[in-house]
C-alpha cells in the first residue's frame, strides 16, 4: 500500500507573516509542492492566524489539484471556514489557542458527543473526517464509534524516543494500526516525522494511508531545496 505525502505549509506562511506582504507567495509554494510530487497540501489555521490565515483557504482551495487537508480545533469559526470551502479531508485536532504546536490527541470517549456532532456535520458536506489521537486502543475505538473515517496518530512521542529504541517507540502505533484495520478505520500520522524516522515508521505501521509533514520538511528544504526535499521524503515512503 502506498503512503501519501501531504506537505503542511504552515511554516511557509509563518515566514511570510514575519515580514508582511506576500513573500514567499503561499499559493505558489503550494502549487510548486504539488508539481514537485507532493500528494496533498495541509494547512492548520489557528485563531491568532500566526501562520496560515483564514483568508489563505479560499485562495488555495480552487487551485490545488491534490488532496486538500484542513486541520484544527473545530471551533465555530473553524467549522464555518471548513464548511464554506469543503476540503477533501478535515483533521480534528484538540489544540488550545495558546499551544505552540499540537502535542496530544483527542480523548474520543470523553468528547464522544461533541465529536459525533462535528463528524456528522462534516460528512453532510462530503468531507472526509480524520481525528487526531494518541496511539491508544480505546481512543482508536472511540474515533470509530463517533463516525470518523480515519485517525491521525500523534507521532511526537515516537520521534522523541526513536533514537533510543525505535521498536519500542513504534510499538503502540503498530498495535493500534492493527486494531484500526480490524475495525475498519483508516490510519494517517503526523508530527515530528522526518528523514531519519519516517522510513521505519512507514514500514512498521500497517495500512498507513497518509503522513502530514511540515516543520521538518521545510527545515530540510533550507539545505536541500524544496523540490529535492519533497523527493527525498517520497523515497522514504516508497
Amino acid at each position: 500500500m502506498h503512503t501519501r505525502l501531504s506537505v503542511n505549509i504552515n511554516k511557509i506562511a509563518l515566514i511570510r507573516n514575519s515580514r508582511g506582504g506576500n513573500l514567499p507567495n503561499l499559493v505558489q509554494v503550494a502549487l510548486d509542492c504539488e508539481s514537485f510530487g507532493a500528494e496533498g497540501i495541509t494547512v492548520h489555521p489557528r485563531p491568532d492566524e500566526r501562520h496560515i490565515r483564514y483568508d489563505d483557504v479560499p485562495a488555495l482551495r480552487p487551485v490545488l489539484t491534490t488532496e486538500f487537508n484542513i486541520e484544527g480545533n473545530p471551533t465555530p469559526d473553524f467549522m464555518d471556514l471548513v464548511l464554506a470551502h469543503r476540503p477533501a479531508q478535515c483533521t480534528l485536532v484538540p489544540d488550545s489557542p495558546a499551544q505552540l504546536t499540537s502535542d496530544s490527541g483527542w480523548d474520543t470517549l470523553a468528547n464522544a458527543a461533541f465529536l459525533t456532532d462535528i463528524t456528522a456535520r462534516l460528512h453532510e458536506a462530503g468531507i472526509r473526517v480524520s481525528i487526531f489521537v494518541d496511539p491508544t486502543e480505546r481512543f482508536v475505538e472511540g474515533a470509530k464509534a463517533v463516525g470518523a473515517d480515519r485517525i491521525e496518530f500523534y507521532t511526537g512521542h515516537y520521534a522523541q524516543s526513536f533514537a533510543d529504541d525505535r521498536r519500542k517507540a513504534a510499538a503502540p502505533h503498530v498495535r493500534c494500526a492493527r486494531l484500526a484495520a480490524d475495525i475498519g478505520i483508516g490510519v494517517n500520522a503526523g508530527h515530528d516525522l522526518n528523514l531519519d524516522n519516517l522510513r521505519y515508521y512507514a514500514g512498521e505501521v500497517e495500512g498507513l494511508l497518509e503522513v502530514s509533514i511540515g516543520h521538518a520538511l521545510v527545515s530540510d528544504a533550507l539545505y536541500y531545496g524544496l523540490k529535492n526535499t519533497i523527493q527525498m521524503y517520497l523515497r522514504q515512503l516508497a
